[in-house]
């Protein structure tokens, strides 16, 4: 387990694992992934976006419980880039004390505002790696004085936070027929105190790196994306040990467009954010239905291959019975799901 690149081992830790042992979790840890775009400063490898979409892909070719939940959770450590100095010093400063952030996107508890602190509550889905977790992440609705605050346009007004794993209750929920490994549990917070340095807007951003001028919605889009590639060509080597050639050209086909596409565009946006140039609303569009066309074929490839593997396609201790659950459970993700 001390080589990087020591496949055959980990996809064997991996193989219908329901959760990460602690062999897997230290080799996270030992390289250093959960902080894969945090800055070297803050103890972190401080991946150029192009370099950490290959490392990512890499893990999901490997296992998609592996790829999946390094992808989340060091895309939640990404949010170090919305926290001012302090906080980010507080929370990343004992190298020796590993940080692994996570949690939900929706906005599904309240904030109340008090001085200079906020008195969280509620109920959240979908923290992917919720057992691994050091800090849970959360969107909350603002409440003052009693009053539930709105923007211009009338949608509530809500902010992001970032809690200690003790102040969260871990639901264990998450029954699926993939991604077992990357445990998606939900949690809940009770009235839990935080200061407000610990709380953010995805677009806001105190430090330079240009990993940070890129958009939170085109960093996500890319950094799925790549799980879905890598997933289907772990598929796609299963399926070439049962199938010939000629029966796989489609995928193929297919992968390989998917590996230009996004070569392509992370180039032109790790170029864009270096030149600090703005990303327009056109462009992010673009980008997402890119991403989603691509997956979308994807699956269409998978699909049609799948039928013609036999019995140990569907034989829960064959690797490739674990790669299709694993792939279509995370086209689930509110990303791609039903486009």
């Amino acid at each position: 387990m001390k080589e990087k690149h020591n496949i055959q081992a980990l996809r064997k830790l991996c193989f219908n694992a329901e959760t990460f042992t602690t062999e897997i979790l230290d080799w996270i840890e030992n390289e250093n992934l959960w902080n894969l775009w945090v800055p070297k400063e803050y103890g972190g490898r401080e991946s150029a976006f192009t370099e950490g979409l290959q490392e990512l892909k890499h893990l999901a070719k490997i296992d998609g419980s592996l790829g999946w939940t390094v992808t989340l959770c060091s895309g939640a450590n990404y949010f170090i880039g919305n926290l001012k100095k302090k906080a980010a010093a507080a929370i990343f400063s004992n190298p020796r004390k590993p940080v692994c952030f996570g949690g939900s996107g929706g906005i599904s508890g309240i904030a109340e505002k008090i001085g200079n602190q906020y008195k969280i509550s509620g109920k959240w889905r979908y923290a992917t790696g919720a057992p691994y977790l050091t800090h849970f992440t959360l969107n909350a609705k603002i409440i003052e004085d009693g009053k539930e605050l709105k923007e211009k346009d009338g949608s509530p007004k809500f902010r992001s936070f970032i809690l200690p794993k003790k102040d969260v209750k871990i639901i264990a929920d998450w029954d699926t027929m993939g991604l077992n490994a990357s445990v998606t549990h939900s949690f809940e917070v009770n009235a839990a105190k935080v200061h407000e340095k610990f709380s953010f807007r995805y677009d806001q951003f105190y430090l330079p790196q240009s990993i940070f001028k890129i958009p939170f919605s085109v960093f996500a889009d890319l950094t799925l994306w790549v799980n879905y590639i890598g997933m289907a060509e772990h598929f796609m080597e299963e399926a070439e040990i049962i199938l010939p050639q000629e029966k796989l050209k489609n995928i193929a086909s297919v992968i390989s467009l998917a590996d230009q596409e996004i070569a392509h565009i992370s180039e032109e946006i790790g170029a864009t954010a270096l030149k600090n140039s703005k990303f327009t609303t056109k462009y992010i569009e673009k980008v997402h239905k890119t991403a989603t066309e691509s997956v979308h074929r994807l699956s269409y490839g998978i699909i049609k291959v799948f039928p013609l593997l036999g019995i140990k396609a569907v034989s829960k201790n064959y690797p490739l019975n674990q790669i299709f659950r694993d792939y279509f459970t995370a086209t689930q993700h509110k990303l791609f799901a039903g486009k």
